[in-house]
Formats: C-alpha cells, structure tokens, sequence
C-alpha cells in the first residue's frame, strides 16, 4: 500500500500555468491510471475468458453464459459505490492530512461490503432461475443459466470485499497493488475454468466454480493487506457502527445511479434475448467487448476520483479544474484509438469466441456500432468518475435516472420496429449520449467544487 505517507499527503500536480506543470500533470495521470487500467481488465478478462472458454461449448451455453453474466454483474454492480464511494471517501480524507481517518474510512467500507455480500449471495442463488427467466432467457437457455448464476453468485461476499479494498487502495494513491492481484487473479481464473470445464467435465458449472473461487482469493489477499496497513498506523479493525453507517448514507446515491445503468444493461439484455438465440449470443460476444473498452477508459475516470478527490480535499480547485481537463484529453484519444482497434480486427477476435458463423456475423456488425460510441463513451466514463471523486453522489443518482427515462423509449421502438441487433446497439449508443449531455452539464459549473473532506 504505497499510497499513504507519513505526511497524510501523497504528491499531487501543480497548479496549470506552465509546460513542466502540464507534463507532471500527465505524469500524475499517468502514475494512476496505467496500473489501474491493468487492475480494470480483471473482470472483463473473466467475461472474455469465461465467454471463450464456455463459447465452445455451444451456442445455447453461450447464450445462458450472456443471461447469467448481465445478471450476476448487475448484481454485483449494484454495490460499485464500495469502491467508488471508498476511493473518494479515502482520497479526501488523505489530501485533507487524515491519514489515519482515510484508513478507517476504507475499513468501514469493507466491514459494510461483507454485511452486504452474504444476503445477496444467498438471495442469489435461491432465486437464479426466475432471475434468468425473467430476463427473457428462450427455454432451452434456462437450465444452463441457472446453473451459472446460482453456482457463481455464492462468491457475493468476496466481490463485494474486493470492491471496497480496492476503493481503499485507490483512495490512498496506490493502483500498482490492485494490478497485481488482479493479474493473478485473471491467471487462476483461466486455469481453474480450463480445468473444471473440459478436465473434470463440469460444463457450464465448472466455469461457475472456477471464477467464484477466484474471486474467493482475491478477496483473502486484499484483507491481509487492509490487516497489515492498519496495524502499522495503529487503525482499529474492529467495525465502527457509525462509520459503516456513514459508509451506507454516502454510498445510497451512488447506488441509486448504478442502478439506473444497470437497468439500462439488463432492458438491452431482454431485448436481445428476445431476438433469438443466435442474436443473444452475438450480443454475448459484443457486450464483452465493449465491457473491456468500457474498463481501459474508466481506468482514466479512476485516476479522476483519485486525483480530484485529493485536490478538493486539500482544498485546491484550480488542480481538480486540470485535472478534469487533461482526462478528458486523454479520454477522447484513448478513445479514438480503442474504436479504430475494435473496427479494425473484430473478424480476428471474433471467432475466439465462437465457431458458429452466424453468431459471428452478427456479432461483427454490432462491434462497428461499439467501435464507433468509443470516444463518446470516453466522455461519459471521465466525466462520471470526476463527479464520482468530487463527490456528487445526489447529481448522479438523479442523472441516471433522468438517462435511463430517457432511454427506454428507445427500446420500444427498436422493439416495435423489429429492429435487429445493430439497431439495439444504436439505441444503446443514444443512451451514452443522454449521459454524456447531463453529466458535462454538471461540469460545466461550480458547484461540483466542494472542498475539504466530506466525511
């Protein structure tokens, strides 16, 4: 945990007004958001492995892996405030000189994650198969995501612990360390799924196994670390009742907005499901892919909670104005360049998904769709992790909501019209920009520029 010094302050860029400060601004994006952008790859390295793995199995596995996924991610995702609202909480609490305070906070997040990890995994797994089925799973689908989604979400616990340690590790400047536990974890996963599907016969359930273990030991390792940064600052271990209480308060909103995109993921999923199996299957594949693009450019809106969490907690405004600035720099040519590569060689990666030459057709020509939301995509993702670190849980919880009113209409008439799977793809992109128009709206202001630190 390198993030935390002895000064309570980790080294932050100068104010703008010279090249050499812009160039230690960029070091200081840099610094965070590279390690962080390896850190992300973790979970969809587990949908693309799981989805590669689990794709040769057939279609009707691939389609239930589609289902089960989206459900067990919406799932888990709800709770992203653990990680979001920890990192901002934690990063405040250090920039304002509190180092022992940024400790508690992360640890109270995590006491929080694990009270809420055990009622959803059991909630999980009793109702997996009415969750799929509602969905709009075809029949033959059902059985095998079921069998998904109730063996893997009995891992709730660990992910939830692995998404406030995490925020804890970012708060205090350090995503070197959530790298490289999560580039283990990606090893072992690919391993135990290889092992479990194909050597012990397992199906779709070995898959299940497999990524639920390795979450499992993700989790372990990132509490020996927590255990070992608080005895060396003297920070209890034991829950502090209003501190998690804290943690839940500030956290609502955040929830709020997760799950108005959540929401809108879930409704894209149902209508996908609804065109058939070889169509849910090519968005399987799609979704996957842009769930990878998705996370390389929010490892830029990780370093923005980070970095402008810290500057608004040290009081700076002008650094946190910079900071927002040159990420979006970075986010627009990042994502330039992730929509050239996505269009490019997308009948290259395809068939690593599948062998069935319809689903790969299908899925083809939606990823031209996907390839070229890239850069709005990027503004959106930068945006919502600034706010996210300035602490604008309220704005975003009624932004979201505000998108997803807004986005279902589109659904119906792709719908109605009897669109296919690009046309869903398209309605989808219409969503990011109802994001990206409410959350540069919010920006554009100042009353997103609180300082000090907020808890």
């Amino acid at each position: 945990m390198t993030g935390l010094h002895r000064s309570g302050r980790a080294p932050g860029p100068q104010p703008r007004g010279s090249r050499g400060a812009l160039t230690q601004l960029d070091r200081e994006i840099l610094r965070l958001a590279v390690p962080a952008f390896g850190a992300l790859l973790a979970e969809p390295v587990f949908l693309l492995a799981d989805s590669a793995i689990v794709g040769h199995l057939g279609t009707l596995p691939l389609a239930a892996l589609g289902v089960a996924g989206t459900a067990l991610t919406a799932l888990v995702a709800v709770f992203i405030f653990l990680a979001y609202g920890t990192t901002a909480a934690v990063a405040r609490r250090l920039g304002a000189g509190d180092q022992a305070g940024a400790l508690r906070a992360g640890i109270d997040g995590m006491w929080l994650a694990g009270c809420l990890g055990v009622p959803v995994a059991l909630l999980g797994a009793l109702a997996a198969a009415p969750v799929v089925a509602a969905m709009g799973a075809p029949a033959a689908v059902v059985p095998y995501a079921a069998t998904y989604l109730r063996i893997s979400v009995l891992a709730a616990p660990a992910m939830l612990i692995v998404l406030a340690a995490t925020g804890v590790l970012r708060g205090l400047q350090d995503t070197r360390t959530p790298l490289a536990v999560a580039v283990a974890g990606s090893l072992v996963n690919i391993g135990l799924n290889v092992a479990l599907v194909y050597g012990a016969g397992l199906g779709i359930a070995g898959s299940a196994l497999g990524t639920a273990a390795t979450q499992t030991g993700m989790a372990a390792v990132y509490v020996a670390l927590v255990v070992r940064a608080a005895g060396r600052f003297g920070v209890r271990l034991a829950p502090d009742a209003r501190g998690v209480r804290e943690s839940a308060r500030s956290g609502a909103p955040l929830v709020v907005r997760t799950l108005s995109l959540r929401a809108a993921i879930v409704a894209t999923t149902y209508v996908a499901a609804r065109l058939g199996a070889v169509p849910l299957a090519a968005h399987q594949v799609a979704f996957a892919i842009w769930g990878l693009l998705a996370f390389a450019v929010d490892a830029i809106a990780i370093a923005g909670q980070a970095l402008v969490g810290h500057h608004l907690g040290a009081g700076s405004q002008p650094r946190a104005r910079a900071t927002t600035l040159r990420m979006l720099q970075w986010g627009l040519a990042a994502g330039l360049v992730l929509g050239g590569l996505t269009a490019a060689g997308r009948w290259l990666y395809v068939p690593l998904f599948t062998p069935d030459t319809p689903v790969q057709s299908a899925a083809a020509a939606a990823l031209l769709v996907v390839a070229g939301m890239q850069p709005l995509a990027a503004v959106v993702f930068v945006l919502d992790g600034v706010l996210i670190g300035a602490g604008e849980g309220g704005y975003l919880a009624w932004a979201g909501l505000v998108t997803l009113l807004g986005y279902l209409p589109l659904l119906v008439l792709v719908r109605m019209a009897g669109g296919g799977l690009v046309a869903l793809w398209w309605a989808f992109t219409g969503f990011m920009a109802l994001r990206a128009l409410t959350l540069a709206w919010r920006v554009r202001g100042d009353r997103w520029l609180r300082v000090g630190a907020l808890r």
